[in-house]
């Protein structure tokens, strides 16, 4: 261990006991990894991590063949919301509890890494950006391989203590080249290039019964789906549609579930009627008719709700830089339109607008344009999955060229242990 080592490890074990010795002042999502527990694990298992919502999702392809090869996963995720979405998504996965389980991923302390080293995993697989220093050097000395899928750097992903730890690497499956070149410089000893499992995603889950009576109700009106929105996005958003007209319905969709009550605060600050999908659902078209908006406070839903769309606002690029994924509208054949910030989905954003599958649109372009604009967008009709996808072909393959990396470093054997003990159902 280099003097490096030892200042982080130093450093993050003064951070932990300072948390411990707090834990009770702290926010939930904090208290959640100073208390991280996998529970019972047998030798052999997989940890798999995912630090929040989107990376979830963007792991499914993986979880479902690693259950169907019968590896045993243990999924850590480092967000209140990521737990949320596990509960439901998990359960969905893996029904009879038989191979995967998750809990909040550890503080990167030696205390709060020991519960899941005390059975080390076989192998450790991050997704995209997650590299804990001190994480890959316990795993480092123990001879226990870690790969990262789906593999980016950001800028501010770059200083000595990640250097260090990108060192440590067994493999990099690199979503795009200019990733490839990030990690190569930073030392990392293997990169591949994988490709972007974002632009190859399982097809979302089915809407539940309940979306029935609403499709009806609104099957004659244009619908605005304004999906993964971040603060400031939902105002003007909100604005722009009540301009549109009586005609338009929308479902509004806040990337983060805290700010689910402020969405609703604005809803009814101005005056328009709205459903909360956490609340019970009408059963009849009839109870949707004065609905003009719903409010989406659930996860897991969006990818599928977007098939209802007339036209798809992906937020993320208007009130931060970063953006999020345009595919998910754009499987359903929805015309999508994103801000100016999408540095997380440069890859993906090239080859749409080279092809004309999404517009690029500031916040004051869409605010002011005619509303003759928007009634040019034909109706959807019954609208689940009535257009043709618009998915460019090269983006598919991510999956399978990730799993061929990945399967040298499966361990031998498969899982065939007790049922798991993931808490209630």
């Amino acid at each position: 261990m280099d003097a490096l080592d030892l200042s982080y490890r130093a450093l993050s074990s003064l951070a932990g006991a300072c948390g411990r010795a707090l834990r009770r002042g702290l926010p939930p999502g904090w208290r959640s990894r100073l208390e991280a527990d996998p529970g019972a694990l047998q030798g052999g298992w997989i940890w798999l991590h995912a630090v929040s919502v989107g990376e979830i999702l963007v792991a499914e392809g993986l979880v479902r063949r690693l259950l169907e090869a019968a590896h045993r996963i243990h999924l850590t995720t480092g967000t209140e919301a990521g737990l949320a979405l596990l509960a439901t998504k998990g359960r969905s996965w893996d029904p009879e509890a038989l191979g995967l389980s998750w809990s909040a991923f550890p503080f990167d302390d030696p205390l709060g890494l020991a519960p899941f080293l005390e059975v080390p995993p076989a192998l450790f697989v991050a997704l995209e950006t997650e590299l804990w220093p001190g994480l890959l050097m316990s795993l480092a000395q123990r001879g226990i391989p870690a790969v990262v899928v789906n593999g980016r750097l950001t800028e501010r992903s770059r200083g000595p203590w990640i250097r260090s730890a990108v060192g440590r690497l067994a493999l990099v499956a690199a979503r795009d080249e200019a990733s490839a070149a990030a990690f190569r410089s930073m030392g990392a000893p293997r990169v591949e290039l994988g490709g972007n499992l974002k632009a190859d995603l399982p097809p979302p889950p089915p809407l539940h019964e309940g979306w029935g009576p609403l499709m009806e109700a609104w099957k004659e009106c244009r619908v605005l789906v304004a999906g993964n929105t971040v603060e400031g996005e939902e105002s003007w958003i909100l604005e722009r549609f009540s301009a549109l007209g009586p005609s338009w319905r929308m479902i509004l969709a806040p990337r983060q579930p805290r700010r689910f009550p402020e969405a609703a605060r604005l809803l009814g600050d101005r005056g328009i009627p709205f459903r909360r999908a956490s609340e019970t659902w009408p059963e009849s078209p009839p109870g949707w008719a004065g609905t003009r908006v719903l409010l989406l406070d659930t996860l897991g839903e969006l990818a599928s709700a977007y098939a209802l769309g007339t036209l798809a606002l992906v937020g993320g690029g208007w009130g931060w830089s970063g953006g999020h994924n345009p595919l998910e509208p754009l499987r359903w054949g929805v015309p999508t339109w994103i801000g100016p910030g999408y540095s997380n989905f440069l890859d993906l954003v090239g080859p749409l607008l080279g092809q004309g599958l999404v517009e690029v649109h500031e916040e004051r372009e869409i605010r002011t344009m005619p509303e003759s604009v928007f009634s040019s967008f034909p109706l959807r009709g019954s609208g689940l999955g009535s257009l043709e996808p618009r998915m460019p072909p090269e983006f598919s393959g991510a999956l399978e060229k990730t799993w061929g990396l990945l399967r040298e470093f499966l361990p031998q054997g498969r899982y065939d242990g007790p049922r798991l003990n993931r808490g209630p159902e």
